[in-house]
């Protein structure tokens, strides 16, 4: 049985533009290949509410989706290790 998710992160905006957009991609195809992808925005790069790594600017992505209830707690793990992502935050969707 599938759940619903929410996922947000931030991409440190120094990577440019192929950079900011490979990392996207990564995550995007990573979500398409575990589950349903139901929407998958990219807000741009947006002020942060606080300087995170001496960085005031982020590039921002919403993603909603549905996968398998063990998915988030990888997905979490990849963006651990991915180099260029400032934060992110998964949430289960009722």
């Amino acid at each position: 049985m599938n759940n619903k998710y929410e996922v947000m992160f931030i991409i440190n905006p120094e990577l440019g533009e192929d950079g900011i957009k490979a990392v996207s991609d990564k995550f995007k195809s990573m979500l398409e290949s575990a589950g349903t992808v139901e929407a998958f925005a990219e807000w741009g790069k947006r002020r942060l509410a606080y300087p995170i790594q001496d960085l005031t600017e982020g590039y921002y992505v919403l993603a909603t989706f549905e996968a398998a209830p063990t998915f988030p707690a990888e997905l979490e793990r990849i963006f651990k290790i991915t180099d260029g992502i400032l934060r992110y935050l998964v949430t289960r969707c009722e």
